[in-house]
């Protein structure tokens, strides 16, 4: 993994914001790991993916009880 973000304890709309900041810093093509607690996460960060081209690879819950999410850079 290129880069992590770690959003854990944060609530909406932050982990959406710091991931629309955070993909800027990961090259076209490489993806970005958003580590989450909101449960909110998951469909915010899809939803802003779809609307801004980019594309969740993966999306889960760890044994650790947070989210770990990857969205790929395509544009």
């Amino acid at each position: 993994m290129p880069k992590t973000l770690d959003v854990r304890g944060k609530f909406c709309p932050i982990p959406v914001m710091e991931t629309a900041k955070a993909i800027n810093e990961v090259p076209v093509g490489d993806v970005l790991e958003v580590l989450a607690t909101d449960p909110a996460a998951d469909p915010d960060i899809r939803a802003w993916a779809k609307r801004m081209g980019h594309e969740v690879v993966s999306s889960e819950k760890t044994a650790e009880g947070y989210l770990r999410i990857v969205v790929r850079r395509l544009k």
